[in-house]
């Protein structure tokens, strides 16, 4: 059996070995989308906007001088302080298809919780409900969506074997055009927008900066709200706000952003739709290169796939056919020939309040995910 060496990244050169890692091991796999190279490596930098609220720290695994495969432990302190926990996330968790690797892997993070006072691991979860989160255990023949991470089909038995066990499912639905629209959802639509004295902006009318600089603090606060309650996730801080921003300012399109306002341009709630552009990162493995900018830049204006990456409808108003508003909004997108399809993205298992929502579509639940979690 090769020994399996566990080194602490902390140069520059374990670094980039990190970072390439998956790169490598899922070169030209027709399902796996890379995230941005840019972003990744500048988890690294001090001044990351989540270093206020976690401590981390990052593993390769090498056999005969060779990288097998990485970790990565995260201390989310605002979770832990909100749900009176003790424990550590594991994420980018990578690796070859070998029991004693991820055994390696994953007691050098159980190890590492222990020495910070933690119980528990659990995950795949990122510092934040917006990261990449959950391990794929169905789908693994569909490509995954710029936000999620692609898995092979033996990790879950590699993490089984370390002894995880699941703590909660993710599902995911692809949406197309109903084959026979619903006038009542329309109607409904309308008459709840009339009630509650609410409007949809009309992003038309302004630039695209202008359009996320007047409403960005709105759409945070009814995010915080509605989201608090939800599994894994954190406030959103100043820097995690401005990170936000400036990673999806790029791929933004504002047609696909809907949001709604009361008579005193409060947001009340939220849809907010992004360009599928997994397909335009596979070739540069997630570097922005002039080609892939521009590949990137044109999915953005004119999106076949819209993935569904937030919606949100402040509790006072959900009740009052709100969430009408937003379906109909979405089934117009998908009726405009323009968009092929959408992907839901993450719906936990037990949200089957969202999950009924998708009865209005012609939907097929495609993807799994799970969340593990061990007591240490």
């Amino acid at each position: 059996m090769k020994e399996v060496q566990i080194v602490r990244v902390t140069t520059r050169a374990q670094k980039k070995a990190f970072v390439q890692f998956p790169l490598k091991l899922y070169k030209n796999h027709p399902c796996f989308v890379p995230p941005l190279y840019s972003d990744e490596m500048a988890q690294f930098k001090k001044k990351h906007a989540y270093s206020d609220t976690c401590e981390t720290v990052f593993f390769l695994a090498v056999q005969e001088k060779k990288v097998v495969g990485r970790i990565q432990g995260i201390l989310q302190r605002q979770s832990n302080e909100l749900r009176g926990e003790r424990r550590v996330r594991f994420t980018r968790f990578d690796a070859i298809d070998d029991v004693a690797v991820a055994k390696a892997l994953f007691g050098a993070v159980e190890n590492w919780a222990r020495e910070q006072g933690m119980d528990s691991v659990c995950g795949p979860l990122g510092y934040s409900d917006l990261e990449r989160e959950g391990l794929l255990i169905e789908g693994f023949d569909q490509l995954s969506t710029f936000e999620e991470q692609y898995n092979y089909d033996y990790y879950p038995a590699l993490l089984e074997a370390c002894g995880y066990g699941k703590e909660i499912d993710w599902l995911e639905h692809r949406l197309r055009a109903p084959k026979e629209p619903n006038p009542m959802l329309g109607r409904v639509a309308e008459r709840a927008l009339e009630l509650s004295k609410l409007h949809v902006v009309d992003s038309s009318k302004m630039s695209k900066r202008k359009y996320i600089d007047t409403y960005k603090d709105g759409f945070f606060d009814c995010l915080d709200e509605c989201y608090r309650h939800l599994f894994g996730t954190v406030p959103f801080t100043e820097n995690m706000k401005k990170q936000m921003i400036d990673q999806f300012m790029l791929i933004l399109n504002k047609e696909y952003l809907m949001i709604l306002c009361d008579e005193s341009e409060r947001v009340v709630a939220f849809a907010l739709c992004i360009p599928g552009i997994g397909q335009a990162l596979q070739k540069s493995g997630g570097r922005l290169t002039p080609g892939a900018l521009i590949r990137v830049l044109r999915s953005a204006r004119n999106p076949k796939i819209i993935d569904l990456g937030l919606i949100a409808v402040l509790p006072a108003y959900q009740n009052a056919g709100v969430n009408a508003v937003m379906l109909w909004e979405m089934i117009k997108y998908l009726q405009s020939g323009k968009v092929e399809y959408a992907e839901t993205n993450l719906n936990l298992e037990t949200n089957t309040q969202v999950m009924a929502q998708w009865k209005y579509f012609d939907a097929t639940q495609h993807k799994r995910r799970r969340s593990y979690i061990k007591t240490i």
